[in-house]
């Protein structure tokens, strides 16, 4: 059993950075990835109604909504698995707090910026070379210039933020680190060691949770196993679907081998 909870579960986000006791912790997350003229002093949560979605979906997806005392509205996904159209969703939920901002009677249209943040648990860029672990996206012409500057996207690819310890250079490699190893550490190392990081791991901690949480924790985290799962099966059927092909094509057995990640054995027995 691990020592802190993981964060990647729907409770262990929620217990990290929706609880408004532990605040502090998601202002200071956000304000790595906010500009110096959108740093945030207080925040409010708010609880939206969306759309119906399908339960499957809210197993992988869990969100928090947020309003920053000077109006900005910002929403943070934590994405355990990736899902069809990830692009059109993400931007059909920024819609959301658009059309909340809507007056009635007259209204000069004026919107307050709007960032949605999504904590990604996979990589949705395939192309090596196009690799980044912070994707930042706002509207822009062909020409490269802004032409709305109050619609933010940030995508952080998870899997894509490899450095170690002794290599994180900022206050926001660590929030990384912190949530990307969470799960994994026996004591609070000593780069972590700072107030911020400090209350972030006695709110983790495990041994600090009643039986009801521990409960609704341990729930949470056989969900998130079942996802992954789930996820890891689609991928292999997909290897072996294309081992299979590539077999009765008369491919030699060691490129297929090389091409999908299967043994020869496996490759044989198909």
């Amino acid at each position: 059993m691990s020592r802190f909870i993981n964060p990647y579960t729907d409770f262990g986000f929620k217990k990290l950075f929706g609880e408004e006791a532990n605040k502090e912790l998601l202002i200071d997350f956000l304000n790595q990835l906010l500009p110096p003229r959108h740093q945030i002093t207080e925040l409010n949560f708010r609880n939206v109604e969306s759309f119906a979605e399908l339960s499957h979906e809210r197993k992988a997806i869990f969100d928090i909504h947020c309003q920053t005392q000077s109006g900005e509205r910002i929403i943070v996904e934590m994405q355990k698995a990736k899902v069809n159209y990830f692009k059109d969703r993400s931007l059909f939920y920024s819609t959301f707090p658009i059309r909340e901002q809507s007056k009635r009677g007259e209204w000069d249209f004026r919107l307050n910026p709007i960032y949605m943040i999504a904590i990604l648990d996979f990589q949705y860029d395939e192309k090596e070379e196009k690799q980044k672990f912070l994707r930042s996206i706002k509207l822009k012409d062909p020409y490269g210039e802004i032409f709305y500057d109050k619609l933010n996207f940030k995508f952080l690819q998870m899997p894509l933020f490899d450095k170690q310890e002794n290599e994180l250079e900022s206050h926001f490699d660590k929030w990384i680190y912190f949530l990307k190893k969470l799960e994994s550490f026996d004591e609070i190392p000593s780069i972590l060691k700072e107030p911020i990081f400090e209350k972030a791991f006695g709110v983790a901690e495990i041994a600090n949770m009643t039986s009801e949480q521990y409960a609704e924790y341990q729930e949470s985290l056989l969900t998130y196993i079942e996802v992954k799962e789930v996820v890891k099966t689609a991928k292999d059927d997909g290897k072996r679907e294309v081992a299979s092909e590539l077999k009765k094509l008369g491919v030699a057995l060691e490129i297929i081998a090389q091409s999908t990640g299967l043994s020869i054995q496996e490759i044989l027995s198909l």
